[in-house]
């Protein structure tokens, strides 16, 4: 038998440390998991500790301030540290191996803070929030959900899966998305060169023929004309238009119309009820799951949900439910929260089986938001197609118009 000194939380969160003895290092791990403490370290009584400037380094020296991280690379950290834990190895270790392996100089830097602050004796989940950019109010929680309960491998487990879930939805999105953006670029720009670079070339052709011109001829012509002679004015347009758009899409007011005009669009509105209806449910069922108080968990759903008009019909529902009533009957007000869903809601309450019933809904509208996606990206295909003929077949009929009333001119 061997004597080992650990670092570890209890379940209050409050730093314990002190002597075990045990067979192995593997064996007092164990151990102090049954008591229920998150273990920290676990050395030999008398062994060296790691050097504790180990890892300070990012990037070869170079800071980087305010550091980010890609989707994947935080789902996969969290991944590969609900293993560890769960394989025994010790928080502080399993954070060191992978500080180490980070790719990015900016979530290297991220992991490395974080271990610096374990190893003084901080909660993980009070490292975290120093980092929140990449690690989230839901993300915090969760972790200190985990700490509490001492069940971190299993939360951490719970978080992963629910990053993937969301990142899966956004890249559906995004695709879906990509090709209607790609063709508008498309249609823009053959417009333009079609308007500026072709059609002003015929003016001298069409005044040469001394006839007069058909009035959709004029028309391009003159638009043509205008285009050409005032391409730094359109630019200056556009890139108004784009930060105009922009900063009025940061304001609060602003965001909050534009989030109300997002759910009332035709087609497109149904795809954005969904996609919030999703993040709702699941989000919620992972947080309540993991042990979070209902009204933190109301508080950072309403912050992720995406869309303030969502944010705002939680908000209203949080008050019913700090009063003592039912989450569902608020939320039944809300024309963004369909029947099926309050009612699912409503049956959750009563069964006690809130979480499991919006996992229930989440998975419902994960598969509603990817056949909807699906079919609008073989409904816009045609669309973009018809509009590109339509404007490349006016910009066409304009210039052979002329042409054909010369003929009959002539023919005459």
């Amino acid at each position: 038998m061997q004597k080992f000194k650990y670092a570890a939380k209890d379940a209050r969160g409050q730093s314990v440390s002190g002597m075990i003895t045990a067979g192995s290092q593997s064996e007092a791990i164990n151990e102090l998991r049954r008591q229920s403490l998150t273990v920290l370290s676990v050395r030999a009584a008398g062994a060296a500790g790691k050097d504790s400037g180990g890892g300070r380094s990012s990037g070869g020296g170079k800071r980087i301030a305010r550091p980010k991280a890609k989707k994947g690379e935080l789902i996969l950290f969290t991944r590969q540290l609900s293993t560890m834990i769960g394989a025994g190895i010790p928080l502080l270790e399993g954070l060191e191996i992978l500080s180490e392996q980070a790719e990015s100089p900016g979530f290297k830097q991220c992991v490395t803070g974080v271990v610096d602050e374990v190893r003084t004796g901080a909660d993980l989940s009070s490292a975290l929030q120093r980092y929140p950019r990449i690690f989230t109010d839901l993300y915090i929680s969760m972790i200190k959900a985990g700490e509490v309960s001492g069940q971190l491998d299993l939360i951490l487990v719970r978080l992963a899966e629910y990053l993937e879930a969301a990142d899966s939805l956004r890249r559906e999105v995004k695709s879906a998305m990509t090709y209607p953006v790609i063709s508008l670029v498309l249609v823009i720009g053959i417009a333009g060169f079609l308007m500026i670079g072709i059609v002003p070339s015929f003016k001298p052709v069409f005044t040469s023929l001394e006839i007069e011109l058909p009035a959709l001829t004029r028309v391009v012509m003159d638009t043509a004309d205008w285009m050409k002679d005032n391409v730094l004015a359109m630019f200056g347009i556009g890139a108004g238009f784009f930060f105009g758009f922009s900063a009025f899409k940061k304001s609060k007011r602003g965001s909050a119309l534009l989030d109300s005009f997002y759910l009332r669009v035709p087609i497109f509105g149904q795809l954005v009820r969904k996609i919030a209806l999703s993040r709702f449910s699941r989000t919620f069922s992972t947080l309540i799951k993991s042990g979070v108080p209902i009204l933190a968990a109301m508080d950072i759903v309403g912050v992720t949900s995406g869309n303030s008009v969502v944010s705002k019909a939680i908000d209203h529902a949080k008050a019913s439910v700090r009063s003592g009533e039912t989450l569902w009957r608020p939320l039944s007000e809300s024309p963004v929260f369909p029947p099926m869903v309050t009612k699912m809601i409503a049956i959750g309450e009563k069964s006690g089986a809130l979480e499991t019933l919006l996992e229930k809904i989440a998975v419902f509208y994960d598969e509603q938001v990817a056949a909807e996606v699906k079919s609008l990206t073989s409904m816009i295909e045609p669309i973009m197609i018809s509009v590109m003929g339509f404007i490349v077949g006016t910009i066409v009929l304009a210039v052979f118009l002329p042409i054909f009333k010369l003929q009959e001119k002539l023919a005459g």
